[in-house]
């Protein structure tokens, strides 16, 4: 017995030492009291996602980016002006005599100022590029959207996950205290003579495996949560609280989901911006034939300097009118062109594959959500029988009309029955999320 004692120590130390994090984390806390922290809830697991993950803060500042090319290609039509100046020093000043007086040529402190200036009047070019700007604008503004959206469901998805796994560790807790309840019985009875001390191996064999597999849940549970924490940027060491209203939404009838696909191609910011990215490249296609008109700009320059030199003045300046018009480039506009509308119509063609997947997504998140409410259904049928046969049979064990074989068995189709029913109950929500990302939704079901 104390070779099979020491045996056990070993899924009993590893389960310490898994749960030591948990046990750390809540410091000198007394247990016995009540935890003060507020539970975290879906709503702001999902707000916390869309503010603070970096995916979310990239795609906004992408879109920042944009806002900047459009002002950038709006420029194309502004004027430019530019100021400069000049300071030469010369080894000495130049002199010429005109007339009988001396008059300085060059100054051995030479300053020099232009002001210029240039507008462009005509240039075709500019409109559809303008153009192409501010679709790109458009579209970038709807991904970030989608990516906050994306990232929202990430988080809902996470959280769930972790919801269930809680749940698996709770009943890997409950199977460990029903084998410990088990080994209790079966030491009484083998001590009474009414057993043998095989019962009592059996039932040290069953705590261990209980214990190694509470380890394993509670591992696993704060691997979910480190997820979850990672997506929110913010430690979850503190309670989760059920998603009651998202559950209960999920369980109503299939057919109250009927007709949510309708308006969804105009919901989903990841549709509406290919349709923006196909606009966008047509107007780039529309830039090379704007080169075949001529580019018509006005300039005008003033310069001034302390040096009046010959003429007596020290001001200049002049305007000027400039016209090009390049005839012949080669075919390099035409073979921008044939590109472009190429690649126009390979987004075209993208987008209408995308528009059409959304019936299959939408068709696909309902069988889901069909098929896990049935699981979800079977799965509470299961876990009562489970933990009634769990009890009876526990019942007859201690009056001798059981095998510790039938009640072993019995606590694990119990504890299997529980892990079933956990994780198709949080199933049951992240089938509904998927409905929800198909039509265009934010998880809490709201457009965003």
């Amino acid at each position: 017995m104390p070779l099979m004692r020491s045996a056990f120590a070993v899924p009993i130390c590893a389960w310490l030492v898994l749960c030591a994090p948990a046990v750390w984390a809540q410091g000198d806390t007394d247990s016995s009291a009540p935890s003060t922290e507020e539970p975290l809830t879906l709503e702001r697991a999902v707000s916390l996602a869309a503010e603070q993950n970096e995916t979310a803060r990239a795609a906004g500042a992408r879109a920042e980016a944009a806002e900047a090319r459009v002002a950038k290609a709006r420029a194309f039509f502004l004027p430019r002006l530019s100021v400069s100046g000049t300071y030469t020093r010369r080894p000495q000043e130049l002199t010429r005599e005109v007339g009988g007086e001396t008059v300085v040529v060059q100054r051995a402190n030479a300053l020099g100022a232009s002001v210029a200036a240039r507008v462009p009047l005509l240039d075709a070019r500019g409109f559809p590029l303008y153009q192409a700007a501010a679709r790109d604008q458009e579209a970038t503004a709807l991904d970030a959207r989608e990516a906050r959206r994306q990232v929202a469901f990430q988080a809902a998805n996470a959280f769930l996950s972790t919801l269930g796994q809680l749940q698996v560790a709770d009943a890997a807790e409950r199977r460990l205290a029903l084998a410990r309840q088990s080994l209790e019985d079966a030491r009484a009875r083998a001590t009474a003579g009414l057993a043998s001390t095989n019962d009592v191996t059996r039932a040290e064999l069953d705590v261990a495996t209980a214990e190694a597999t509470l380890a394993e849940a509670v591992g696993q549970a704060e691997t979910s949560r480190l997820e979850l924490g990672y997506l929110l940027v913010t430690p979850t060491r503190g309670p989760l609280a059920p998603p009651e209203t998202l559950l209960g939404e999920a369980s109503r009838p299939v057919d109250a989901f009927a007709g949510l696909e309708q308006g969804a191609l105009e919901r989903r910011p990841d549709l509406l911006s290919a349709r923006l990215r196909v606009e966008q490249q047509r107007a780039l296609a529309r830039e090379p034939l704007a080169r075949l008109f001529p580019a018509l700009s006005a300039s005008a320059q003033y310069t001034f300097n302390n040096e009046s030199g010959l003429s007596g003045r020290t001001g200049n300046g002049f305007l000027a009118l400039e016209l090009s018009w390049t005839l012949f480039d080669g075919g390099e506009r035409y073979a921008d062109r044939h590109e472009r509308l190429a690649l126009a119509r390979a987004l075209e063609w993208e987008t209408v594959a995308r528009e059409r997947r959304v019936d299959v997504a939408v068709e696909s998140a309902r069988v889901s959500l069909r098929t896990a409410q049935a699981s979800f259904a079977r799965g509470e049928v299961a876990v009562r029988a489970a933990r009634q046969n769990a009890e009876e049979t526990s019942i007859l064990y201690r009056q001798g009309l059981a095998s510790s074989l039938a009640l072993s068995d019995a606590q694990v189709s119990q504890y299997e029955a529980e892990v079933s029913l956990a994780q198709a109950r949080y199933a049951l929500g992240r089938a509904l999320l998927e409905l929800r990302a198909a039509v265009g939704l934010d998880p809490l079901g709201k457009e965003p």
